[in-house]
This record gives C-alpha cells, sequence and structure tokens, in this order.
C-alpha cells in the first residue's frame, strides 16, 4: 500500500510539472510598435507568428537600426488576432500584451513570446508637422471693371 501512495506523489509532482511548464508563464510584460507581419503557420499545429516592428536607436554614425521582435499568437484568441489584421491594414501602433513561456513547445508556436491582448493605439502627432486646421475662407474678390476701358 505504501509503494502505491509513493508513486501516486511521484507522478503528481511529475505532470504538475510538467503542466506549469506546458501552460504556466516565466514572465509578461507590454511592448508597442507597428505590426510588420502576420502570418498562420505551421505542419500539424496551426498559430499565428507575427512581428513588431519596435522602433530603432541611432548609432554613432547616424544611422538608423530597426528593432523588430516575433511574437506568437494562439489560433483560440480571436481577439488579438483580429486586432493584429486591422492594425496592418490601417498601419496603427499597437500595445502587445505578452507572457514568455520556459520552452518552445511544438503546438504553442515558434517563439517563446505568446501574445495575450492587442490595443489599437492612436497615432500621435508628430512634432515635425503643423498641426492640420481649417483655413479661413477668402474674401471674395471686387469684380475688375476697369478691364474693358482704354486708357
Amino acid at each position: 500500500m505504501r509503494k502505491w501512495i509513493i508513486l501516486f506523489i511521484f507522478l503528481a509532482l511529475v505532470f504538475g510539472f510538467l503542466y506549469y511548464i506546458t501552460f504556466g508563464y516565466y514572465s509578461e510584460g507590454k511592448r508597442g510598435g507597428f505590426v510588420v507581419k502576420l502570418s498562420n503557420k505551421g505542419y500539424l499545429f496551426k498559430t499565428h507568428e507575427g512581428v513588431l516592428n519596435v522602433g530603432g536607436l541611432y548609432e554613432g554614425g547616424g544611422t538608423l537600426n530597426a528593432t523588430q521582435w516575433d511574437f506568437s499568437v494562439g489560433g483560440d484568441n480571436e481577439e488579438a488576432i483580429l486586432n493584429l489584421e486591422e492594425a496592418i491594414k490601417t498601419g496603427r501602433r499597437v500595445s502587445l500584451t505578452y507572457e514568455e513561456k520556459f520552452f518552445i513547445l511544438p503546438w504553442n508556436g515558434d517563439t517563446k513570446y505568446f501574445v495575450t491582448r492587442v490595443e489599437l493605439l492612436e497615432a500621435p502627432m508628430s512634432p515635425y508637422r503643423e498641426p492640420s486646421y481649417q483655413q479661413p475662407a477668402p474674401s471674395p474678390v471686387p469684380a475688375d471693371t476697369t478691364a474693358g476701358t482704354v486708357l
């Protein structure tokens, strides 16, 4: 009887550990940027894989290096997928809430970063662009009455 209890406890610990590694996550956070790619990939397990253009850093020579971040979205998270597709169509900036998993498992996706929520952001106004406002209507110009007279 004691052997069965020890075996049950051992199996419960192993299954609990495997469950935590499969469905648990290491960290969570947010990233913002522009979605440049979203694809449905996988041979047996289909997941949505995307690329977020986070921005860039200027180097000493004046060149801009773009930073891109790869992420995965589960197929059951339809709201996030629709928001990502909308962001690609309209070119809007997004804020992605994600969880970082322990390992890359084939049924989860190609990356350790899994997007759980997508928020579409309004594009901020550029400091180099003039604000758009209505120009006042031009005042009516009086008709030229001297066009037919000879001096």
